[in-house]
């Protein structure tokens, strides 16, 4: 609720704070003396813009904070500190503006978001809740009954998926046509490093081969000269076996070189194999230009696969899994596009049903509901207005069903039916607005509710009956009014004064006695004791009432 509200540099106001009661607040005052400057104030709190000219002449800005205990209010907790919220803003005199939510500066538009969740302002420059479109069909529909809520609850959500589904399904045809130019690549790719029969390893091998290849005629060429070298005549074997028959015929003669001249036998034997064997390799070596033209271009095209789709054959064969799966999924994107229509039918038919039986909710409640509109009005002072509940069919299904809801109201019986906005004043919106709260308690969970101009046109009994109406409201909430009947004031937990003095407006919370005094000018005018006696007899009453 409302804890604080303090007004500086606004208009009449030069500096006022008040401390509304948990209840029924009532401010009280001659005319033009400045009570709507206060209403006016808080609602530049919770975000109204400003109007040119708001700011006293005699200062250069107007100041307005409101604190709030927003513990019941989730959506104010993340501006909140131990469960309290200031909303402030700044107005200059050069029209400039700046607005703050729990102490830090923010956009307008948070203030406004927060104070939808605090309060409700009724009045005659105030932006009527009940004139939105949705705000007249949920009260429709919270006045057709539980049954029917859930219904609507039921349709919302079989709405939502439906929105869902079909929010899928034009993704998908949105994208078929870059899902098949992605198919067509991914496929390409596939087929490329299929047919490429890649292995794990083979780059190292074909490496190796190029590089014998590559090589074998310098091999060849060595292998000869050394060949040469062993085998021609004179060459290396023929000097080692002449060598070991020279020793040998020593050794015949000198036993002590028996030893050299085995050893010789054995190095002209090695030689000998030796020579053989190179003699074979230099055979066996092949010049093969074409296996090495087909090798390099073998290691060139795996190099291509390696630039275009990974590291190495490991990078191209995970790349490949990858682009199988991928390729897989789009394939499977008929079958997914197949499953959401089924699902579209199945939940168009299913909100089509609901929508329907909402309809006939609505069209049964909607008498109902004029009927105790009408006379809530006629109790209120409003004799001869009527209300009609009007309900228009819809293209297509929408959010909140198959319609929308219209309420229409005549002040009188010479007067057309026509929305709210266009053919009631300020007074008649806020009683209507008072008259919808009482035919429905929990029209919304808004814990504060200010009415300014409720009680134009009415006294006597009509205005008893609008402050019986407002206490009950207070026993729930916490209730504002601004107010220039005696029979509302009294019902009051916290009575205010607004006095104006030398173009300056000042608000005082009045005890018991000056309630009877202000009672008492608001009577008669003048504090008599006949004017007196009725101001207690008003308060006596309304105790009791609300006792």
């Amino acid at each position: 609720m409302l804890l604080e509200l303090h007004i500086a540099g606004l208009g009449v106001i030069e500096d006022v704070t008040l401390e509304p009661a948990p209840g029924l607040s009532v401010l009280t005052g001659e005319t033009g003396a400045g009570k709507t400057m206060v209403t006016i104030g808080l609602s530049l709190a919770l975000g109204r813009r400003a109007r040119a000219g708001m700011v006293r002449q005699d200062t250069e800005r107007a100041t307005i904070e409101a604190r709030f205990d927003v513990r019941a209010v989730p959506s104010a907790s993340d501006w909140a500190e131990d469960g309290e919220l200031i909303l402030g803003r700044m107005l200059r005199s050069d029209g400039r503006s700046t607005a703050r939510a729990g102490g830090q500066l923010a956009p307008l538009s948070t203030l406004e978001a927060l104070g939808e969740g605090l309060v409700e302002v009724h009045g005659q420059y105030q932006t009527q809740r009940l004139l939105r479109p949705s705000a007249q069909l949920a009260f429709l529909d919270r006045f057709a009954g539980r049954e029917h809520l859930d219904l609507v609850a039921r349709y919302r959500a079989a709405y939502t998926a439906l929105r869902q589904v079909r929010l899928s399904l034009e993704r998908l045809d949105g994208e078929a046509r870059e899902r098949e130019r992605e198919k067509d690549l991914l496929a390409y790719q596939v087929r490329e490093i299929e047919a490429a029969a890649l292995r794990r390893g083979e780059t190292a091998e074909l490496g190796m081969e190029e590089a014998r290849l590559a090589g074998a005629e310098g091999i060849r060429e060595r292998l000869g000269r050394a060949s040469a070298a062993l085998s021609s005549e004179g060459g290396g074997s023929d000097a080692l076996r002449a060598a070991a028959a020279v020793v040998a015929e020593a050794a015949g003669i000198d036993v002590g070189l028996g030893d050299v001249a085995g050893r010789l036998a054995s190095l002209a034997e090695e030689a000998a194999d030796a020579a053989a064997e190179v003699r074979a390799a230099v055979e066996g070596v092949e010049l093969d230009p074409a296996r090495l033209e087909a090798v390099r271009d073998r290691i060139a095209a795996i190099r291509g696969l390696e630039r275009k789709y990974g590291e190495g054959e490991e990078g191209v064969l995970a790349f490949v899994e990858q682009a199988r799966g991928r390729l897989g999924a789009l394939e499977g994107a008929g079958e997914e596009r197949d499953r959401l229509a089924e699902d579209a039918d199945r939940l168009e038919a299913e909100c089509r049903d609901l929508a329907a039986r909402i309809t006939a909710g609505r069209e049964a409640a909607g008498p109902r509901l004029a009927d105790a509109l009408v006379a809530e009005l006629d109790d209120l002072g409003m004799q001869g207005a009527t209300v009609e509940v009007r309900l228009d069919r819809e293209a297509d299904l929408g959010p909140d069903g198959a319609e929308t809801a219209l309420l229409l109201f005549s002040a009188g019986p010479g007067q057309a039916p026509g929305p709210f906005g266009a053919v009631a004043s300020g007074g008649e919106l806020s009683r209507t607005m008072l008259a919808c709260r009482t035919v429905l308690a929990d029209l919304d969970d808004v814990p504060t509710l200010v009415f300014d101009e409720v009680d134009s046109g009415i006294g006597g009994r009509a205005g008893v009956a609008v402050g019986r109406r407002l206490a009950r409201l207070a026993r729930t909430g916490q209730v504002l009014v601004v107010t220039h009947l005696p029979q509302i004031a009294c019902f009051a937990d916290r009575h205010f004064r607004v006095t104006k003095r030398n173009g300056t407006a000042s608000v005082a919370a009045l005890d018991e006695a000056g309630r009877v005094e202000e009672l008492s000018r608001m009577l008669s005018g003048m504090p008599t004791e006949e004017a007196a006696t009725h101001a207690e007899q008003l308060l006596a009453e309304a105790a009791r009432e609300k006792a």
